[in-house]
């Protein structure tokens, strides 16, 4: 008899640690819902991150409705095989108004999404620094790898999107990235692909810093290259640092394009090590005498440029486009 009951008494215990077990799991959900009337799960961004697992392996979709979310958010390294996706890429706004002045910040603070966290997809909405022209003022700063960004825009004046990470790979899918100067710049490799890049001040458009041993750094594919209408003298991109590599395919450029393309940062010591060129250009952008030290690819390797797993073989496949 006293043996059933310690048998009884553990079948017990053990029951009620599975339903334990059951409930913790329950709190983890698949799909997250954010809005400001609080209708959803949570009401900002930036506390759904909380509802998010650590080091999942199945994914989770964190569900923006149209709204202005002024916030300054940081999605970690634990985090990954998360997609955020606004209602609209017009109505989704995060934003925030950090400057590299304010308290001596500096470039790299200035962030309004930093993204730490590697398989990461962001989809229809905004991230926008709306800082005045006072200084750097970052949008997007990613760190991750393997980072998807499909129908966003990127809304800002000089350093818009910083691309941080040795051999992190970002894709970039109709898009719209807006800046002054140097607003897309960094070490990692990044397509972008039928994204519009639209100059708001005369200067440059890219500043990659892409390592020596990195083979590619960045490619624009069929984007359209558009300015505000004052806008008159742009260039496609100094080097941020001696490696940097810049190659534009199939772009359609526009007359605020300048003929010579390509700065030296004021260094001619650059015009020997970056790697800047362009193929099948068009548009009034894409006339005139490019500067004589960038090398167009020819049709080989522009072929290599455009396939995704070339271009993301760095370090392990990867193919944004496949499931």
């Amino acid at each position: 008899m006293i043996m059933k009951i310690k048998l009884l008494s553990l079948l017990a215990v053990i029951l009620a640690g599975c339903f334990t077990a059951n409930a913790a799991d329950d709190k983890w959900k698949h799909d997250i819902y954010v809005n400001q009337n609080g209708t959803g799960d949570y009401t900002t961004i930036t506390d759904a991150l909380e509802g998010v697992r650590a080091y999942m392996e199945y994914t989770v979709t964190v569900h923006i409705a149209n709204g202005v979310y002024k916030e300054k958010i940081v999605i970690p390294s634990w985090l990954k095989n998360v997609v955020f996706e606004g209602e609209s890429a017009d109505g989704v706004v995060i934003t925030n108004d950090h400057h590299a002045n304010i308290d001596k910040m500096g470039t790299f603070r200035t962030y309004t999404v930093k993204v730490d966290g590697s398989d990461i997809t962001f989809r229809n909405l905004t991230i926008e620094n709306n800082a005045p022209q006072l200084g750097q003022a970052v949008a997007l700063h990613t760190e991750g790898d393997r980072l998807h960004f499909e129908n966003c825009r990127l809304l800002g004046n000089q350093d818009t999107l910083f691309t941080g990470g040795k051999n992190a790979r970002l894709y970039f899918g109709n898009c719209y990235i807006e800046g002054t100067t140097d607003f897309i710049f960094g070490p990692a490799t990044a397509f972008f692909s039928k994204c519009q890049i639209h100059s708001k001040r005369n200067s440059y458009i890219t500043a990659a810093s892409t390592p020596e041993d990195v083979e590619v750094g960045y490619v624009f594919d069929s984007c359209k290259l558009t300015s505000e209408p004052d806008v008159t003298k742009v260039y496609l991109g100094r080097p941020w640092r001696p490696y940097a590599h810049t190659v534009f395919i199939n772009c359609d450029m526009g007359k605020h394009i300048l003929p010579i393309g390509w700065h030296n940062w004021g260094k001619e010591s650059n015009e020997k090590t970056s790697r800047y060129g362009e193929y099948g250009s068009k548009g009034p952008g894409a006339q005139g005498e490019r500067a004589a030290w960038a090398k167009n690819p020819d049709s080989a390797e522009v072929k290599a440029l455009l396939d995704l797993n070339k271009v993301f073989s760095n370090t392990t496949t990867w193919n944004p486009l496949e499931k």
